[in-house]
């Protein structure tokens, strides 16, 4: 059944689902990594595609930027497709001088200065956590790649230019800023599914160093692969 912002049909996404911000990366993924890709969903350009990785049906969808946006997307995912598995796979900016341009940040948890999860009217602060099997088995597969990881908390914000707020974050030992994960993990806890946020570090916004559009775009293959292999794992 359709959304006013998905236009597939029951069936046609796959229970694992990789969540980019960016529908030109979903595309370059579903060509690129993906075994007979059908696309699903254009409504407001967020292309979304299910395809075979190993056999096994995985689909790749855009959420835009921010909170908002990828509340709506992973709700709809959740309570109108049946998906199970998702991981958001983005880019972010560290906040620690140990994270390199290229590295992966797998969020174990997610801090933010949103208000979020007044929604769900508790009596205190929610910790956002990632599915800890996900997180596992993703820092389990980077290992055996060789890839460059860390694991630790992100600040999942609302505020993209934030002057030196981040530095408080950092002083907590956050290892990144990015602007998805924590209502993605709180949509997640919600509904009971399993959920994690993968980054790959496209700027430090403690030494300046950056990347361009393109090279967010197109390269980070380091990161999409390990989240092929987390959603291609049988549960």
């Amino acid at each position: 059944m359709a959304t006013p912002h998905n236009a597939a049909n029951t069936g046609d996404i796959a229970e694992s689902v990789l969540l980019p911000g960016d529908p030109l990366r979903a595309q370059v993924i579903a060509e690129t990594y993906l075994e007979n890709p059908v696309q699903f969903n254009a409504v407001r350009n967020m292309y979304g595609y299910t395809g075979l990785y190993r056999g096994r049906r995985v689909s790749v969808m855009g959420t835009g930027m921010g909170m908002p946006s990828m509340g709506i997307y992973s709700h709809e995912l959740i309570h109108v497709y049946n998906v199970r598995t998702l991981i958001r796979i983005g880019t972010c900016g560290a906040i620690t001088p140990r994270a390199r341009v290229g590295d992966i940040i797998m969020a174990q948890g997610s801090c933010t200065d949103s208000h979020y999860a007044r929604q769900y009217q508790l009596p205190g602060t929610f910790s956002a956590l990632a599915s800890f099997r996900l997180l596992r088995r993703a820092a389990d597969v980077a290992q055996e790649k060789g890839f460059p990881y860390m694991v630790g908390n992100v600040l999942s914000t609302d505020v993209f230019y934030k002057g030196d707020l981040w530095k408080a974050w950092a002083k907590m030992g956050c290892l990144a800023s990015e602007m998805e994960s924590y209502a993605l993990y709180c949509n997640a806890a919600r509904a009971g599914v399993d959920a994690l946020a993968i980054f790959t570090v496209s700027n430090s916004i403690v030494t300046g160093e950056t990347t361009t559009a393109r090279e967010r775009q197109n390269n980070f293959t380091n990161m999409m692969e390990v989240a092929l292999e987390v959603a291609a794992t049988p549960d």
